[in-house]
């Protein structure tokens, strides 16, 4: 199957790369694609011809999101709607991810399909305009939510933790921010399974299970042997220009009815902390010392 992902050089994009390695797969980072051009986007879909579009090409710096608004959903809500009406136009599927921003983690429980949406940053906003503009589009699509993306090939929260652990001796993490750690190396597979599956709607893909960033911090040092406590703080105690949703976990109804599943994410957490990205980080500051 021929497949174009946008966003080919971000975190998802990397392992969308190895995950289709069966398929035919062009995959265009910002450098190759400027989504916010309706003309070039349609260019690359008529010159490309893919089978399918997995649309990763995203806007994810939320505080920069909240400095300019109209930048984030320039990429998030109108690009989101460029890649689909391309799409739309040339009866190609697309698949757009979401984000679990889109909800404003006052439910109480994990968040479904169909739980109405209510965003509270900037980021969200401009995600669910991305949501939007693709059902608007006409064309078949898939629409996926997932959150807290961590995985190889670039630095992301666990490594993040283990830097300034072994940088300050000192760590704080927030206990009212909770969602699903996602491994870029589960959610790649389950998005090629899922889009080769012609079934399509809206879903959600994410580690399962919740946590806070506090008890994800917490498992960090369990598992890379630093054991360096976590001190609790809330998102208040931190100069941020945005709220983040308190409990935003997903769960993944939809894609478990079709036998697409992701694992809890303490144990896809484990797998990342023995790839060379975290053991050589582990070994390298350890060095420094």
């Amino acid at each position: 199957m021929r497949i174009l992902v946008t966003g080919g050089q971000g975190q998802l994009g990397v392992a969308l790369q190895r995950a289709l390695s069966e398929h035919e797969v062009r995959a265009l980072g910002h450098a190759d694609l400027d989504v916010t051009s309706a003309a070039a986007v349609s260019e690359a879909i008529e010159l490309l011809h893919p089978e399918v579009v997995i649309h990763a090409a995203a806007w994810t710096d939320t505080a920069a999101a909240e400095r300019d608004p109209a930048a984030a959903l320039a990429v998030n809500g109108e690009g989101s709607g460029n890649v689909a009406r391309a799409c739309a136009a040339a009866g190609v599927p697309m698949a757009y991810v979401s984000s679990n921003e889109v909800f404003d983690g006052e439910k109480g429980a994990p968040y479904d399909e169909d739980d109405p949406t209510q965003a509270i940053n900037e980021y969200g906003r401009g995600k669910l305009a991305g949501e939007e503009a693709v059902r608007k589009a006409g064309g078949d699509f898939y629409i996926i939510r997932t959150s807290w993306l961590y995985g190889p090939g670039r630095t992301s929260f666990p490594e993040k933790i283990i830097e300034r652990a072994q940088a300050d001796g000192a760590l704080r993490g927030v206990t009212d921010e909770i969602a699903s750690p996602t491994w870029t190396g589960d959610l790649a597979p389950a998005l090629s399974t899922l889009v080769s599956t012609r079934r399509f709607g809206l879903y959600h893909l994410a580690g399962e299970g919740g946590c806070s960033r506090k008890e994800w911090a917490e498992e960090v040092m369990r598992l890379s042997g630093i054991g360096l406590p976590v001190k609790p703080a809330l998102q208040a105690d931190f100069d941020l220009p945005y709220r983040k949703p308190v409990d935003s976990t997903l769960a993944n109804h939809r894609a478990a009815a079709l036998g697409i599943t992701l694992r809890p994410w303490r144990e896809a957490l484990a797998e990342h902390m023995r790839t060379p990205q975290i053991t050589e980080l582990i070994a390298a500051r350890a060095g420094q010392r």
